[in-house]
């Protein structure tokens, strides 16, 4: 072990077997009673953080952000090459800085999303919607049909960014199924009616 505190009366190094005593020790050189406290992480070798960062050489690609570092991979979204620094790693792929922001404002990175429309709630509530405006009778008449389209639409679109069930779309589909037999029944009957005088 190398020395790293010097006695503070003859200035001599003193090794890690007089740090951390419960009794006052002598310094070696001068014999002056010492007690010296240490933290445990004087005793640690300094941990190195990432490698530098390669610098630019000619013949070679540089990043797009920092034309004086070494380019290391291109983005996954709009292809500029990429020094260590701009790299920015999500699900598996690489993205700049702009990418990575334009994927979460706009959408184009569907594992950014931060909000989703929910279709099944809009099927379900254009379902129900006839049972809430009752001075219109003939609405059912367009939102059973927009029910079943919604429904089978966007069955497979996410539904939350929690899994759900598609049990409201399955409801939905259930009561427009519902309504177009209800009217499908008065159909028949005005019909029939007309045709027996």
């Amino acid at each position: 072990m190398s020395p790293l505190i010097a006695c503070p009366q003859c200035r001599a190094w003193l090794l890690e077997d007089v740090f951390n005593r419960p009794d006052p020790v002598p310094c070696p050189s001068c014999q002056t009673p010492l007690q010296i406290e240490v933290f445990p992480a004087l005793f640690q070798k300094a941990k190195t953080g990432h490698e530098a960062e390669a610098v630019m050489v000619d013949g070679e690609a540089s990043c797009f952000f920092h034309p004086q570092k070494k380019a290391v991979l291109p983005c996954a979204g709009c292809g500029r090459f990429l020094c260590a620094l701009c790299d920015c790693e999500f699900g598996g792929s690489h993205f700049c800085p702009s990418c990575l922001e334009a994927g979460k404002t706009k959408g184009k990175i569907k594992a950014l999303d931060t909000r989703r429309i929910r279709h099944d709630n809009i099927a379900l509530g254009v379902s129900i919607l006839q049972l809430f405006i009752f001075f219109v009778p003939f609405i059912s008449f367009l939102t059973a049909p927009a029910t079943v389209f919604l429904a089978i639409f966007f069955w497979r679109s996410p539904r939350s960014l929690v899994r759900r069930s598609p049990i409201r779309f399955i409801l939905a589909m259930v009561l427009a199924l519902l309504q177009l037999a209800g009217w499908a029944a008065f159909f028949i009957a005005i019909f029939t009616h007309r045709s027996h005088p």
